[in-house]
């Protein structure tokens, strides 16, 4: 006969087995119904936007003589070994007339202080899909994580940072949300031969490439911004045009919506990663 004390315990036993019972019978409820457990959801983009604003930085120019000293070329992202920045080809093509001006990386400064400037050189450049790296003085920067190549599909939400609209808004970095409307070849037709410049020709000889369409909003200074997946901040690829609807001034005042990037496989090519 059992004692007070044994069945105590046997009821304790029992209740023990039918909680796990039950936890178990839910979690195959939610995996049947499609409903991810709680620790296995997608990060939110705020969390994800939080993991990734370090590695963002803007690009330009430092001249001590002139005033101001720093003019803003376009937007860029740390990569690589951490002293790596990935941009465009067109963001860094000037060429300086002064020997004395070089080419700066503006490291926003948390709670909006002074950018901090670190000097920069070219590494790497491949002007026929529009892609540039720098290398920066200093420490290593968090370097951003670039999917593989086959992870963006068409409809997937994304997002870019980067410096839109600098003249106006400063060195603050600012985030837009989208999806992928395409995935499409860069060859567009030309409707005269006026517009076959020595750049197309050579773009139509080396052949097509997949570019991604996106149903985003991005403005002046988004050139070299990532392109990456909401859910993680793994980049997809590099902002590089927008599609403008009648006078380049239109890119500020009336947005088509259609932004085009290269695909990060390409980005991985320029920096030697499989």
């Amino acid at each position: 006969m059992n004692t007070p004390n044994a069945v105590h315990v046997a009821v304790q036993v029992l209740a023990a087995r039918l909680a796990r019972c039950l936890s178990a019978s839910l979690l195959g409820a939610a995996l049947l119904l499609g409903v991810a457990p709680p620790q296995a959801q997608a990060a939110e983009l705020p969390d994800t936007l939080q993991q990734i604003r370090p590695s963002i930085v803007a690009i330009g120019s430092l001249l001590p003589t002139r005033s101001p000293s720093f003019r803003f070329f376009g937007s860029g992202f740390v990569v690589g070994d951490g002293n790596q920045v990935a941009t465009n080809a067109h963001v860094v093509a000037e060429v300086f007339a002064d020997v004395s001006e070089r080419f700066v990386v503006a490291i926003p400064t948390p709670g909006g202080g002074r950018p901090q400037l670190r000097m920069a050189t070219k590494e790497a450049v491949d002007t026929e899909r529009d892609l540039a790296v720098l290398r920066i003085e200093g420490p290593p920067m968090r370097p951003m994580v670039l999917a593989e190549n086959t992870v963006v599909r068409e409809g997937q939400d994304i997002a870019i940072t980067g410096f839109p609209l600098v003249g106006a808004l400063g060195v603050f970095p600012a985030t837009h949300k989208g999806i992928v409307a395409a995935i499409t070849p860069i060859g567009q037709p030309f409707a005269n031969a006026s517009q076959l410049d020595a750049r197309a020709i050579r773009r139509l000889n080396s052949g097509l490439y997949n570019v991604l369409q996106l149903d985003i909003v991005a403005f002046p200074g988004n050139s070299g911004s990532p392109v990456y997946l909401a859910e993680n901040g793994e980049v997809v690829g590099v902002v590089n045009q927008v599609f403008v609807k009648g006078l380049k001034e239109a890119a500020i005042t009336n947005p088509s919506g259609i932004t085009y990037a290269i695909p990060v496989a390409f980005l991985k090519a320029l920096l030697g990663k499989p």
